[in-house]
């Protein structure tokens, strides 16, 4: 994968968009929240979003590097007092 291809998955907007599905993961340390959040993906279609909510400030380097090397698209990111907000795109599966 380039670089460009890596910089295109990760396109945060500044506006919390409409999530398909939510997931608290606050209270839980690294790497459960990814790990939540990957189970999520899963459920969903390709185009469909997860907003994943956390605590450990641990996993924004982790959801940072998850999108770098998948073909998923963090779209939102905040971070405020104890919390951060991610909302993920499912991208299209990469075939074998």
């Amino acid at each position: 994968m380039n670089k460009r291809q890596n910089q295109s998955q990760i396109n945060v907007s500044n506006t919390l968009p409409q999530c398909d599905l939510t997931v608290d993961a606050r209270g839980l340390a690294c790497p459960m929240p990814l790990l939540k959040a990957k189970q999520a993906l899963n459920r969903l279609s390709a185009g469909q979003t997860v907003k994943l909510i956390a605590s450990d400030p641990g996993s924004e380097r982790d959801f940072h590097a998850f999108v770098k090397l998948s073909e998923h698209s963090l779209l939102y990111f905040q971070k405020s007092d104890n919390e951060l907000t991610y909302v993920l795109e499912k991208g299209e599966s990469k075939s074998p």
